[in-house]
């Protein structure tokens, strides 16, 4: 028996969508696209929220920092401190490192809660000057090899400071050899190059004690005792005289005869 086969039925694509059928079939494809769009769009939108929140940690001036004011002083002296910014806050160039700016002196001032910037600072001269605070001094003691420990001493190294007098007794009598600490954990700014003897060591110090140096270098001598680059402790260090040296009797106030007086 001969079957015939039932011809294709084409479909027509224009007719089919002016059905009723075709029109909720293009809004139900309508619907899903608009739906992944805005699901698309709510992402990143939450996603560019998300990233204005984030806070960055940056230097930000806690006092007037003036044109010229050294890098490698303002953490000394409290001049700036640590703060969360959100980051669509953040300045071009906001430093996070305080070493960034070691070696380097502000541009221009900078205000109390403006961020620290790179273009702020620029390269400073290597100077003593340059590592000194408002009330810092910096004093040239004259030492020798040995005094001095100039073999060893380097600028950036912290000493202690020991004087060392002879000190007149009573009713002019013979003197009395004293040795007495003077100053300590005192950075030294620049020392004699090569370790050369005879040259000056030049030392930072508040400017009370930088005058106590001066004339404790005119009127004794002074030694440089070379402390740990780190984890450097500080003994209870008293007065050394001939008898604390030989049998550790504490120093005694020496009373100084004065004319007119009982």
């Amino acid at each position: 028996m001969q079957t015939t086969e039932s011809p294709k039925r084409k479909v027509d694509l224009g007719k089919t969508l002016s059905t009723r059928n075709g029109t909720l079939l293009v809004s139900a494809v309508a619907a899903l696209l608009a739906g992944a769009i805005l699901l698309v769009f709510l992402s990143q939108y939450r996603d560019s929220t998300r990233d204005d929140g984030v806070s960055a940690s940056v230097l930000v001036a806690k006092r007037l920092i003036e044109r010229g004011s050294p890098g490698d002083v303002l953490a000394d002296q409290g001049m700036f401190q640590r703060a969360s910014v959100p980051r669509n806050d953040l300045k071009n160039g906001a430093i996070t490192d305080p070493e960034s700016i070691k070696g380097q002196v502000a541009a221009n001032d900078i205000y109390p809660g403006e961020q620290l910037t790179s273009a702020d600072f620029a390269p400073g001269t290597a100077r003593a000057q340059n590592r000194l605070g408002p009330t810092d001094r910096a004093i040239a003691i004259p030492v020798d090899g040995i005094h001095g420990n100039t073999a060893e001493l380097r600028a950036g190294d912290r000493v202690d400071v020991l004087g060392g007098f002879n000190v007149g007794a009573a009713g002019g009598g013979e003197g009395q050899p004293v040795i007495k600490p003077l100053m300590k954990n005192v950075l030294v700014l620049t020392a004699p190059v090569g370790g050369s003897a005879g040259a000056n060591v030049v030392l930072r110090a508040p400017d009370q004690k930088a005058a106590e140096l001066a004339f404790a270098a005119d009127q004794g001598k002074l030694w440089l005792l070379l402390r740990p680059q780190a984890g450097a402790r500080d003994s209870d260090v008293s007065m050394v005289t001939l008898e604390t040296v030989l049998f550790g009797i504490k120093p005694i106030q020496l009373e100084r005869q004065v004319e007119g007086g009982p």
